[in-house]
């Protein structure tokens, strides 16, 4: 499998060296060149396989024969080792939980798979890969526990300072070892703004790579979810419509990739906080990036989603094929926690701000009576403690890994622009 730039001024390049590279020398994203559809079999079977056989079957084309059979289902089995039930809210309403992992987010899956591939090709190479990345919350938590002690691979997370929940701080600034945490001052969109100047410095000596959605090891793995779902429900619910809470959209895009495999979805939603450029672009087919704003679903503060460049590419450019298939809407923080009040006091099932903007869009979207509607709940409520508990009004049990993290000093590195950044990496 070969991966081309979306920007269509460099040359293809390999599974490998995508993963390496992260970004390609043009500054486009990565996109496979064929996407081959699963056997009808195969996806009318699903509840005969387990989530290993079906996250092996799903992948395995884009990763083609860099890596060994037995070693990519190793890396599978190692990246999917936890749950991911679905919880039923009413009816015709489910929460797809992805925060079992072992930073509590679902982005566990994706820096986990990342992680060991990059770990694979590395493991006879001598020269050191720097994993350079962006974080608006959940991301840097997890890339930092996926890679934490890889051989020959250095971690440099750069994040908001202010702009994180405390424990999503911790989880990316108390590890030590081979990661490093940068506090920016300034926004998501600043730290990832540096991270792409980084890619096409040629003056940093360090060989970059990135861990956020853009790269591909990060972005295909997301696929699982839909499959997961999909296996659980199917034989009940056929018509499965996704709320998805959107930030970089490199989950919802993900999602769609499923689609284009077979995986007979009915429709998406990519459900946002204030930072509305996608809901705004679906109204008006104009598509005009904003400076992000801070709300209390951090994770999804960004103006300037990377990955909606790719559903692009999924819908072949067409408004119209899009607006077939994938809605978008966008919620205040205040209309978050009434939700997050209607879900608790209605089901007793305590959404965080994330999912409640995930429940939201299914709510807009007006569910039709032969659909089942499915709302990815993102991240484990105790990451966003005093938000869920201020507007609950209740106290939620704090896991004892957690309460062993909070205790923890916090060790980062302040910086204001992308000179101190490039400083930094030239050490």
């Amino acid at each position: 499998m070969n991966y081309f730039s979306l920007n269509q001024k460099s040359n293809p390049v390999s599974f490998k060296d995508a993963v390496i590279n992260g970004l390609a020398p043009d500054r486009g994203l990565y996109f496979p060149e064929n996407i081959t559809p699963l056997s009808k079999d195969f996806i009318d079977n699903l509840s005969e396989y387990s989530f290993e056989e079906i996250a092996f079957e799903v992948i395995k084309q884009f990763v083609g024969n860099e890596i060994p059979k037995n070693t990519l289902k190793q890396i599978v089995s190692e990246t999917i080792s936890f749950d991911f039930p679905i919880v039923k809210i009413k009816e015709n309403i489910g929460s797809l939980e992805l925060f079992h992992g072992p930073t509590l987010a679902f982005k566990d899956v994706g820096a986990r798979f990342m992680a060991r591939c990059l770990g694979h090709f590395n493991k006879d190479n001598s020269k050191h890969v720097t994993v350079l990345v962006a974080t608006s919350g959940d991301t840097g938590g997890a890339v930092a526990n996926g890679f934490l002690g890889v051989k020959g691979v250095d971690v440099v997370i750069l994040y908001p300072s202010g702009k994180v929940s405390d424990i999503q701080e911790k989880q990316l600034t108390t590890l030590g070892e081979n990661i490093t945490a940068l506090e920016v001052d300034g926004v998501f969109d600043d730290c990832q703004d540096m991270v792409k100047t980084a890619f096409l410095d040629e003056k940093i000596f360090r060989n970059l790579t990135s861990a956020n959605s853009i790269n591909i090891a990060r972005w295909l793995p997301q696929m699982f979810y839909y499959f997961f779902a999909y296996k659980q429900l199917y034989k009940n619910h056929p018509n499965i419509v996704f709320s998805v809470p959107s930030g970089n959209f490199g989950n919802i895009c993900a999602g769609i990739m499923a689609q284009k495999l077979g995986l007979p979805i009915r429709h998406f939603i990519a459900a946002t906080n204030v930072n509305d450029t996608v809901p705004e672009f679906m109204k008006n087919g104009q598509y005009t990036p904003k400076a992000s704003k801070a709300s209390i679903s951090n994770a999804m503060d960004v103006g300037n989603p990377s990955n909606f460049i790719r559903i692009q590419q999924l819908y072949n450019q067409s408004f119209e094929s899009l607006k077939s298939g994938f809605s978008s809407y966008s919620f205040s923080d205040y209309s978050t926690k009434i939700a997050m009040k209607k879900i608790y006091q209605e089901t007793n099932y305590i959404a965080d701000p994330h999912g409640a903007v995930g429940y939201l869009g299914l709510e807009k979207h007006n569910l039709q009576n032969d659909e089942y509607g499915v709302f990815l709940e993102t991240a484990h409520p105790v990451k966003f403690l005093d938000v869920v508990e201020d507007t609950l009004n209740l106290k939620i049990k704090i896991p004892s890994d957690i309460a062993e993290l909070v205790k923890k000093n916090k060790h980062s590195i302040k910086i204001r622009s992308y000179d101190e950044l490039k400083s930094f990496l030239n050490k």
